[in-house]
């Protein structure tokens, strides 16, 4: 299986598509965990930072807003995306 890098632009692609955000910030915060546990020699695609608005998140629990950003990532977390920091404004 061919495994392809996650980047700050395909992430936000990906959630644009399937949550249709209001706000969106993804930030590739990779290269500050160089050497921890899940960083690649690349420095990139393990650790991201999601800051998220989207009127679907609108009278859900903390934890279900969280899950369908996860949902809409899963492929990425298969291909090496390690870490996910996510804030619901």
């Amino acid at each position: 299986m061919h495994t392809i890098v996650p980047t700050a632009q395909a992430l936000a692609e990906r959630l644009r598509s399937r949550l249709q955000p209001t706000e969106l910030e993804v930030i590739d915060e990779s290269a500050a965990h160089a050497g921890h546990a899940g960083a690649n020699a690349s420095g990139r695609g393990t650790h991201f930072r999601v800051r998220i608005a989207a009127p679907i998140f609108a009278g859900k629990s903390r934890v279900a807003q969280h899950r369908l950003v996860y949902d809409a990532l899963q492929d990425f977390i298969a291909q090496g995306l390690h870490a996910l920091a996510i804030e619901i404004l």
